[in-house]
């Protein structure tokens, strides 16, 4: 895919997000949709959720974010612009 055709997006999942199966759900979601990227949880309590690839994928997986999987009770995901991650995979990061 030309670089000039992925977005890339940063996003900080708030509300009850750890230890309810988000990040292996999410690093789902992203593989499902061909998206390249990492997850990790925040000592904060948030998840963290770098994305990257056609503006149509970021966009459902953001939609995905804001439910997250079942056990999630997602309060608010916040969206900024990101770098493109090193490699094309779907990584699960430590936490930070």
């Amino acid at each position: 895919m030309p670089e000039a055709a992925i977005v890339v997006r940063l996003l900080t999942i708030h509300g009850l997000v750890q230890g309810v199966g988000y990040r292996a759900s999410a690093q789902a979601e992203g593989v499902r949709l061909g998206l390249s990227g990492w997850v990790r949880n925040r000592r904060s309590g948030a998840v963290e959720a770098l994305i990257a690839g056609p503006r149509p994928n970021v966009e459902a997986f953001i939609a995905w974010a804001h439910r997250g999987p079942l056990m999630a009770r997602v309060e608010r995901v916040e969206v900024l612009a990101g770098e493109i991650p090193e490699n094309n995979d779907f990584d699960v990061f430590p936490t930070l």
